[in-house]
């Protein structure tokens, strides 16, 4: 079969390799329909920061048919259609044991502890795939893990009712944590992104007002009102800290993006303000709900895709967007019907 492997930093290749075996206890094979390219797929591939197995079948956000179960599975069955799970927990540790699998004490991930996505079949523990609507579009369903990942970021940031809330970064997880809140919650929300396209695209599904990340600007969007609560999704250090500055006191700054760099700020801004910094790792328990969503969000979410025809497009596609290129906030690669 043809998978696409992550050998080492920047060399990612399109091969033949074999197919899953039978499944043992507890597993499931899949044959994959669609799979979606991440920003931490890209940070590997540039940096090699989570390379633990090479080559590595890469990708972890992405759907499929059931084609085999192993003993003991007993929630989906041969042919029916799943959206897949990206976490590797033990399910033993304090943090897996308190209902916190997204902290576990050894987490790593599909397609980097275990091979992922980018392949025409995969095997998989059975308790990692959630079953979908099968009217749903491969495309759509495909984007249930990072749909978790918004949730519960937005759910950690838990934004008081009517108060305005700043998402910074209109990428996939940005877009995604806007989405839910022109959804979930009834104050006003801002959107900022240095690529104006990303951001208006955003603005025109949510309802959000594009700002500038400045005190002056985002009081100006807001009539003279006050900034506590922003969701930071694009990972860039200077953002982080014009966040911080320009946040007012009582409010709550999650980050979820992934960073190239360190904070360098004063810790008395957290102090004085009384500014909760929240880390928002993965997801811990959403992926069922996020699953549920898709077929309310598939018009809104459908907007937000571009839509590659073949495996063998993932490398040059990896190019691409780490050259800022990509057209939409998430790149799906078609697999199977």
């Amino acid at each position: 079969m043809k998978a696409v492997r992550l050998h080492d930093t920047k060399v990612l290749r399109v091969e033949e390799v074999a197919e899953p075996s039978a499944p043992p206890p507890g597993f499931v094979n899949l044959r994959i329909r669609a799979a979606g390219i991440c920003g931490s797929d890209l940070h590997n591939y540039r940096t090699g920061q989570w390379i633990s197995r090479r080559p590595s079948m890469a990708g972890h956000e992405f759907c499929g048919r059931v084609t085999a179960v192993g003993e003991g599975v007993i929630h989906v069955a041969v042919g029916d259609v799943v959206s897949a799970d990206s976490r590797m927990w033990c399910g033993t540790c304090p943090a897996c044991t308190s209902g916190r699998s997204n902290v576990c004490e050894t987490l790593g991930f599909v397609g980097e502890v275990c091979d992922g996505g980018f392949a025409e079949a995969v095997q998989l523990p059975a308790r990692l795939v959630v079953r979908h609507d099968p009217q749903l579009s491969p495309h759509i369903a495909a984007m249930a893990e990072p749909l978790a990942v918004a949730l519960h970021a937005v759910r950690r940031l838990a934004v008081p009712a009517g108060e305005p809330v700043l998402v910074i970064g209109c990428g996939a997880i940005g877009g995604l944590s806007a989405l839910l809140l022109c959804r979930l919650h009834d104050g006003p929300l801002l959107l900022a992104d240095l690529n104006a396209v990303r951001s208006a695209l955003v603005a025109e599904v949510t309802g959000g007002t594009v700002v500038s990340l400045g005190k002056a600007e985002i009081e100006a969007a807001l009539s003279g009102g006050r900034l506590r609560h922003a969701l930071d999704a694009s990972g860039s250090i200077q953002a982080i800290e014009l966040a911080l500055d320009i946040m007012s006191s009582g409010g709550a700054l999650a980050l979820v993006g992934i960073a190239h760099g360190k904070l360098n700020f004063d810790p008395n801004i957290l102090v004085e303000r009384e500014i909760s910094l929240i880390g928002s790792h993965a997801f811990a328990g959403e992926l069922p709900e996020a699953v549920g969503l898709l077929v309310e969000l598939a018009p809104a979410l459908q907007r937000f895709i571009e839509v590659l025809p073949a495996l063998d497009d993932v490398p040059e596609a990896y190019e691409q967007l780490l050259r800022g290129e990509g057209k939409a906030l998430k790149t799906i690669i078609e697999v199977a019907g």
